[in-house]
This record gives C-alpha cells, sequence and structure tokens, in this order.
C-alpha cells in the first residue's frame, strides 16, 4: 500500500527521481484547449497531437470512456491522456465527469505503472472542469494505484 503524496506544485514538472507518468482526464469529444491540457501543451505538442488524431481516428481505436493513451515525451516521462469526462459543460445531465472511466483508465495507468516502474503524477484529475469532487475520486486512486504500491503526487497549482 502507498499513501498518496500532496504537493504544491507543477505536475508538468514532476518530482523524484526515476520513470514517471503524468496522469490527467480528457473529454470524450475531441476538445483540447483549457484546464490542465494548457499547461500540457505549452510544455509538450505531443500530448495533444495524439489526442487529437486519437480522437480524429476514433471509429478505428479504443477511443472512448474508460480508455487511456500513453505518451512519452521524454526520457522515462510519459502523459497519460485519461478519457474521463463526456462532454464538456455542465447542464442538464449533470458534471461531465465520469468516475467509473476515471476508475477504468486508472486501472490502465497502474498497469502501465507497474511495467515502466514508473510513480504517477497529476493534479486534483476530474475535479476541474469535469466537475468532479475529490472526495469521490481520491478513493479511486487509492484503490487501483495505492494498493498496488504505486506512489502517486498530487499536485496543487499555485502559492
Amino acid at each position: 500500500m502507498s499513501e498518496i503524496t500532496y504537493v504544491r506544485g507543477d505536475a508538468t514538472a514532476p518530482f523524484g527521481k526515476g520513470p514517471k507518468l503524468i496522469a490527467h482526464v480528457c473529454n470524450d469529444l475531441g476538445g483540447w484547449g483549457k484546464g490542465f491540457v494548457l499547461a500540457l501543451s505549452r510544455r509538450w505538442p505531443e500530448p495533444e497531437k495524439a489526442y487529437r488524431a486519437w480522437h480524429r481516428q476514433r471509429a478505428k481505436n479504443d477511443f472512448g470512456l474508460g480508455a487511456v493513451q500513453f505518451v512519452e515525451v521524454g526520457r522515462g516521462l510519459w502523459v497519460a491522456n485519461m478519457v474521463g469526462q463526456r462532454g464538456m459543460r455542465t447542464g442538464s445531465k449533470g458534471v461531465p465527469v465520469r468516475y467509473e472511466a476515471i476508475d477504468a483508465a486508472l486501472a490502465t495507468v497502474a498497469d502501465k505503472a507497474e511495467e515502466l516502474g514508473a510513480s504517477v503524477h497529476m493534479p486534483r484529475i476530474g475535479c476541474g472542469l469535469a466537475g468532479g469532487k475529490w472526495s469521490r475520486v481520491e478513493p479511486l486512486i487509492a484503490g487501483r494505484l495505492g494498493a498496488r504500491g504505486i506512489a502517486v503526487t498530487v499536485y496543487d497549482f499555485g502559492d
């Protein structure tokens, strides 16, 4: 069992030694332009480019809620594009976050982290534009990653 470590900082500049996976939540519409993805795109063009191509070619691949795309952005550093929100706006059908999709995606991230011997780094996934509650997301992370002994660091941006 591994604890979740909380730090102030930028999840696109993860702390520590060894291989690292940066996990974040994407929508199922192919939209990339608000929230944490902007920080990713400022640092590396590859995650956005790969996500947009993955969405564009979705008829021929696994793109959809719960799916994950791993994009290598540096030596020993990957970004996990996790499809964990339906649409982009809060409306009559509620908030866009889909906890079951985040849970499924985290299981895939855990497998990849074990394969790579990587720690996992993230903002408070699903709780920004997706409208989720950390009290619902944190237990998913603990269950999928922490229970397997995978080190997780959650970054709160700002001072």
